[in-house]
Formats: structure tokens, sequence, C-alpha cells
């Protein structure tokens, strides 16, 4: 699954271990998301999502699953 997570990293200027910090998880969590390894649980999709101030479908891409 596609995600805007390191482009929303980039532009607050916040590495990987400070998101992972921030919602429970570790930075290899937020590694695999970004490069498409793992998807999100929904909680975990809330918490990045509300984090970012957006919503879960602004942060996430859910294209692939409207087939």
């Amino acid at each position: 699954m596609e995600t805007k997570i390191p482009e929303l990293r980039k532009e607050r200027k916040i590495t990987q271990e400070e998101l992972a910090l921030e919602v429970g998880v570790t930075r290899q969590t937020i590694t695999s998301i970004e490069g498409g390894k793992y998807t999100a649980s929904l909680p975990l999709a809330y918490k990045i999502s509300k984090f970012f101030g957006l919503t879960i479908e602004e942060v996430f891409d859910f294209s692939e699953f409207d087939e």
C-alpha cells in the first residue's frame, strides 16, 4: 500500500524514529510501512493520520482496493 508518510515526515522534519515514538511502534515498523512491506492496522493508520492532522485517506492510498 502506498503512503504519503515519507513526504509528510520530510515536510515536518521528523525522523522515522520520532514518528514511531509518537505513535507507539518501532522505527522498523515505520520503515516497513513506508516501503510497502507492511500494511498498517486500522488503529495504527488512525494514529499516524491523527499525528499529521489528516484523514486516513489523505495519508494512505487505497486505490488498489477499488477494483
